[in-house]
């Protein structure tokens, strides 16, 4: 089978159900309304904990961006403190 048949038949298929939903959704006989509310819901609740999952990730990240600046500040301080050592070391030693 090749792929234009095999797309062709997909097509037809996806028509049939099409018509047949309609068919049933028009002479009434399937109620959408609650079932669309269930899944409307179920999926809000799901948005929800998804938020909450990304706004925890979202706070442990600042946490460590937080810390990281904190201990490169420190290596900063730390380097200078001692390249003024050295200058100090090199101007208290005699000259020969």
């Amino acid at each position: 089978m090749n792929q234009t048949t095999k797309y062709g038949l997909i097509f037809l298929g996806g028509l049939v159900l099409g018509a047949l939903g309609a068919t049933a959704v028009s002479r009434g006989k399937l109620n959408l309304k609650p079932l669309a509310s269930d899944l409307l819901s179920d999926g809000m609740n799901l948005r929800d904990k998804v938020m909450a999952s990304v706004e925890g990730i979202k706070e442990d990240l600042a946490d460590v961006v937080a810390e990281a600046q904190v201990k490169a500040q420190e290596r900063k301080e730390a380097k200078e403190v001692a390249e003024a050592t050295v200058v100090v070391a090199k101007e208290s030693t005699p000259a020969s």
